[in-house]
């Protein structure tokens, strides 16, 4: 991570030690996640950075699909097996996000499904410590709009019990591998009209090779996301010669 990127992420965290990601299914979610958790690691200095997969909503495009290379990296990896789609809870989330001298991420799964998880959490999370990011991906229909971003945040506030002042916007345009600038320019665009005066975007992101095309662009910090998740089978071409298209 450059110069640049690392102090916006430093602006952006200030003195919160507890950073949650929710959103739908497609919008990039974990992607964005992941890449938090690397960022925070590199300006961490001595803080150490726990991630938490409470993904139990699909069973591809998760976080914990790459949680050996999490490892590699210094991340501490935290998730439960499942089987099937049996609920699952992970030990230790209440403790660490009371601890300020570490960082936590936790990765949820999409919908109010998903964020059921957060429930049992809600009394640490609320804190003035912890930030909620929620993530917009214009090309998604649960973002389509701000009747579907509202529906959906409503269905997710009411389940997990996050105060609505908890939750701040992330905007990730993105067809995941195929991505192009003007599609990321085009979609920032759509969500700037869509939010419009109702709440700010706190930071946007790009896939990492448009990253220095882009970087200027908006007047909110984007930072370059590197995919994690690309399986084997994403790398095939579609009858166009183009690769697959990502989600996560």
């Amino acid at each position: 991570m450059n110069q640049e990127v690392s102090m916006k992420v430093k602006e952006l965290i200030g003195d919160k030690t507890n950073f949650i990601f929710v959103g739908e299914a497609g919008s990039g979610k974990s992607e964005v996640c992941l890449n938090f958790a690397t960022y925070l690691l590199e300006v961490a200095g001595d803080k150490e950075v726990h991630f938490f997969d409470l993904d139990m909503t699909k069973p591809l495009f998760r976080s914990r699909d790459v949680c050996e290379l999490m490892e590699q990296k210094g991340i501490h990896f935290h998730f439960q097996e499942q089987f099937y789609d049996a609920p699952t809870m992970i030990g230790g989330v209440n403790h660490l996000l009371k601890d300020d001298s570490c960082y936590v991420v936790m990765d949820v799964g999409g919908d109010y499904i998903g964020a059921r998880a957060l429930g049992g959490y809600a009394p640490k999370i609320n804190k003035d410590n912890s930030i909620v990011y929620y993530v917009l991906n214009a090309y998604r229909p649960w973002s389509y709009d701000i009747e579907h971003i509202d529906e959906t945040l409503g269905k997710i506030l009411g389940v997990s019990h996050i105060q609505l002042g908890k939750l701040h916007m992330v905007n990730n345009p993105n067809n995941g591998m195929t991505t192009t600038t003007k599609e990321f320019v085009e979609g920032s665009q759509k969500m700037e009209q869509i939010l419009d005066d109702i709440i700010a975007v706190d930071f946007a992101c790009v896939r990492e090779e448009l990253y220095e095309e882009v970087k200027d662009f908006g007047n909110v910090p984007i930072l370059p996301v590197h995919l994690y998740l690309t399986y084997e089978w994403l790398k095939d071409e579609m009858p166009s010669g183009a690769p697959m298209p990502g989600r996560g």
